[in-house]
């Protein structure tokens, strides 16, 4: 099954609860720009990398 990968820019929401804006796009994963976290983690510079098969577009 083929997931659509996000683009710069596009929202997106982990399977670990963390919403967030796409500020660059990997191979493997993106780059994310942290707007709601529900995850209970702390991230440094808020921001964090979401692998392509644990997120979905908003």
């Amino acid at each position: 099954m083929f997931l659509k990968k996000a683009t710069v820019g596009d929202n997106i929401v982990s399977i670990h609860g963390i919403k967030g804006k796409v500020e660059k796009v990997g191979e493997n994963s993106v780059i994310v720009e942290i707007l709601e976290n529900f995850s209970g983690h702390s991230f440094e510079n808020n921001r964090t990398v979401v692998s392509h098969k644990k997120y979905v577009i908003l």
